[in-house]
């Protein structure tokens, strides 16, 4: 571990959040209904709450001419008492917690997952296209790198993310920010993912980087335009993490649906968490429904 290298916790912050992203582009093509409101903001009430919460479905990483904030997502997260992420982004303890999940203590080292001429390759790639010496992720699981390769998936050089926005407009206004999960938890739904499948998958994005271009941009279109539909389409005719969809995100919306209703019964919240948790039938709204919450887009 970098011990208090910030550059290190970019890395480790960067690879958490890029599993909403990674949530988006893959899944085992599951046929379920979704709702047809284009919105990516929605609002939580009845079932005994004085105050309505809303959820807002985020993506990771966005150019800055895609950049949706609306007046209704302004007012929204100001009218919350608080913000509400998938991990507590804000508080440092979390984030190196959190950060020992992609710690490889197989007893590997990054370039052992690949031959010797792929791995060249590699380190090429990561010095020419990422800026970086790949040496920084010789400890960390593959999916470590992996998250800043798909990072460079954004056509520009000003990329922004709706968590750190989202954080900035909390902090500023002095409200409380939480998380529905602690470490051990996003340790192991990384558990879940084969550093050989992630490094098989890292040899083929490299290869074929134009197409990776292509991918995000399809989806920053459904997104900027809130087609939940359309994304959800773009996740079902994908395939990538097949058995692992469960545990990184069917597994952790039932359990955030409990933890939910803890905090907006308390306080009203503003929960911002990956677009991919919103959808199908163990989507996050549909599970509040089932919970005998009333969920509504906030156009």
């Amino acid at each position: 571990i970098i011990s208090g290298s910030n550059t290190y916790l970019y890395i480790m912050r960067s690879a958490i959040l890029f599993i909403a992203c990674m949530l988006l582009l893959t899944s085992n093509s599951r046929a379920v209904k979704v709702d047809k409101d284009k919105s990516l903001l929605w609002r939580i009430s009845g079932n005994g709450l004085t105050k309505p919460s809303y959820l807002f479905g985020t993506i990771h990483l966005i150019c800055k001419a895609d950049y949706i904030w609306t007046y209704k997502m302004r007012k929204s997260l100001e009218a919350c008492e608080k913000v509400c992420f998938e991990l507590d982004l804000d508080n440092r303890e979390t984030m190196v917690a959190a950060s020992e999940g992609l710690m490889d203590t197989s007893g590997k080292v990054l370039k052992d997952y690949f031959t010797p001429d792929q791995f060249k390759i590699l380190k090429k790639f990561v010095r020419d296209s990422l800026g970086m010496d790949i040496a920084l992720f010789q400890q960390m699981k593959p999916i470590a790198l992996q998250s800043l390769m798909e990072m460079k998936s954004a056509p520009c050089t000003d990329a922004t993310s709706y968590e750190e926005n989202i954080m900035r407009i909390a902090q500023k206004a002095h409200k409380e920010i939480l998380g529905l999960e602690d470490p051990s938890e996003q340790v192991g739904a990384l558990a879940t993912l084969s550093s050989d499948s992630v490094a098989k998958e890292m040899l083929d994005d490299v290869a074929n980087f134009g197409k990776s271009k292509q991918d995000y941009q399809q989806l920053i279109n459904a997104y900027k335009k809130q087609e939940l539909p359309t994304l959800y389409g773009l996740i079902t005719g994908s395939e990538g993490l097949g058995d692992h969809m469960g545990a990184l995100l069917d597994d952790r919306n039932k359990k955030w649906i409990d933890r939910m209703t803890g905090k907006m019964q308390q306080n009203s919240v503003f929960f911002a968490v990956g677009a991919g948790h919103l959808l199908g039938a163990n989507g996050v709204i549909n599970l509040l429904r089932k919970a005998g919450y009333t969920v509504e887009p906030e156009k």
